[in-house]
């Protein structure tokens, strides 16, 4: 039963945020959290934000990868990671995905691929806790189970 109740909690996921997906971003300055809305794209248990590795968020995350987001009926925890290069060869996949989910605004002079420092910022969840249609699911990524799917 629980096994059924992470895929479909993993479903309600894909179907919410595999796509350009405004989240709310937490992570720490110091013992002073910050928070800001990015655009992220979900995939298979992370999300993925194009940013710049000298922005203050990555900053941040370089000191402190424990983060918060939160997000249209979805709230988690994860591990952020700057996995390098928009243009890495390994990224090619990843990125078409995010090409397409982002194509309204991405090529139109918002991120510049060539700038060495535009990066993917990749969100590793460790747990989080949705909502949908009265169903609360608590999911534990980490170990890819769902606790609880309670009303």
């Amino acid at each position: 039963m629980k096994n059924q109740m992470m895929a479909t909690a993993l479903a309600i996921m894909e179907e919410r945020f595999q796509k350009d997906s405004l989240i709310a971003l937490a992570t720490l300055d110091g013992d002073r959290p910050s928070v800001r809305t990015v655009d992220a794209y979900y995939d298979q248990g992370s999300f993925y934000v194009v940013t710049h590795a000298l922005s203050g968020k990555m900053q941040q995350i370089e000191r402190h990868s424990t983060v918060g987001i939160s997000g249209e009926w979805f709230t988690g925890h994860g591990v952020a990671k700057n996995i390098g290069h928009v243009l890495l060869q390994e990224h090619q996949v990843l990125m078409e995905k995010i090409r397409c989910a982002f194509q309204a605004w991405y090529g139109n002079g918002h991120v510049n691929e060539t700038d060495p420092h535009t990066c993917i910022l990749e969100i590793r969840l460790t747990d989080g806790v949705l909502m949908h249609q009265g169903v609360r699911y608590e999911l534990d990524f980490a170990n890819e189970q769902q606790t609880g799917g309670k009303p």
